[in-house]
């Protein structure tokens, strides 16, 4: 609580000069902005103790589960839920940062600002460029909601990476050092698959085995702030969040926490599965309000479930997004062996 304290008034103090700007935001409050529900379903030893809307993947994680970590062993049940881990901001103006309250920093540096290209007779040929913030949000570690669990990630809220201090995220020849493989799926074949991607994430979840789509709002590749077929404002910025969570899994910063192989503990994975993904708006309009039961949805799935509302000219064209990543973990008592 004392973090959220610190957070909350740094924001407030940043707040003043941030008016006074082009930069415009709201603090992110964890009780109000957050839907916790996302959180569901949430198992113990294969036993589900709240159940939810959203559809879970199925789990080789074993549900008697034991742990070494040097000397320490650690036998218990495991424990499945979705952990709300990481915050996504898409904007236009470089270093604005509106859930912090519409801060605009001046680090000397130049990046690059949004830019469009208007096409009125066909929405799919219209482009676009966003800078994305990706935040450590930890919300339950940091509300300290649960005690005596060692499943969370413990790690302080922090801005951890911006794009705008990123060359490779506005130069799509640059990038391809790091997605080669997306010369495989320059193709129509490798698009008109994303229908599939699109329906099946709709539906319920995405298909693991097409990462190179984004579901319904486009392809996950290039690795950058470009979108090529902009529709609206929610589609495009759904799409970067896909996209630059990608980017962070094959750069080694952000890592897959589910499975068998999740329950000691996070491991790498250069293809992230999208399955394991969920995302819930908090700025401008914060998704709270439940839709057919659900207040976010898997990586792909189509924005016209969500997106009346919440995008307007003036304040209302940069975006925040919470991230969920489902979580597998050994739950229970260490011991060390005499």
């Amino acid at each position: 609580m004392k973090r959220l304290l610190l957070i909350v008034m740094f924001s407030l103090c940043a707040l003043s000069s941030a008016q006074a700007s082009g930069c415009r935001g709201k603090v992110i409050n964890p009780l109000t902005d957050v839907c916790w529900s996302c959180m569901f379903p949430i198992k113990l030893g294969g036993i589900t103790l709240s159940s939810g809307a959203n559809k879970d993947p199925e789990t080789d994680a074993n549900a008697l589960c034991m742990c070494v970590s040097g000397a320490n062993i650690t036998v218990g049940l495991n424990m499945s839920f979705w952990e709300p881990l990481r915050t996504a901001e898409v904007v236009r103006t470089p270093y604005c940062f509106p859930s912090l309250g519409g801060l605009e920093l001046n680090v000397g540096l130049r990046a690059s600002a949004h830019g469009r290209t208007p096409n009125k007779s066909a929405s799919s040929q219209r482009t676009s460029f966003y800078q994305v913030h990706w935040y450590f949000t930890p919300w339950l570690f940091v509300l300290e909601a649960l005690l005596d669990s060692n499943c969370l990630e413990q790690s302080a809220w922090d801005l951890a990476y911006m794009t705008e201090l990123d060359p490779l995220w506005d130069d799509p020849v640059t990038t391809f050092f790091l997605n080669p493989d997306a010369s495989l799926f320059a193709n129509p074949a490798a698009a008109a698959a994303c229908a599939a991607d699109c329906a099946a994430a709709t539906a319920g979840l995405p298909i693991s085995e097409l990462y190179w789509c984004a579901g319904c709002h486009g392809g996950i590749f290039p690795l950058t702030g470009w979108v090529g077929a902009h529709v609206h404002f929610p589609q495009a910025s759904s799409l970067l969040v896909a996209r630059f969570t990608m980017k962070l899994h094959r750069q080694g910063l952000q890592w897959a926490a589910y499975g068998e192989k999740g329950q000691c503990g996070p491991y790498l994975e250069p293809i992230m599965d999208k399955r394991v993904y969920r995302t819930q708006m908090m700025y401008p309009a914060r998704t709270t309000g439940k839709q057919n039961g659900r207040c976010c949805y898997p990586m792909g799935a189509s924005s016209a479930l969500w997106y009346s509302g919440k995008t307007w000219a003036s304040g209302g064209e940069d975006a925040a997004y919470l991230i969920f990543r489902k979580r597998d973990c050994c739950q229970g008592s260490g011991v060390t062996p005499s």
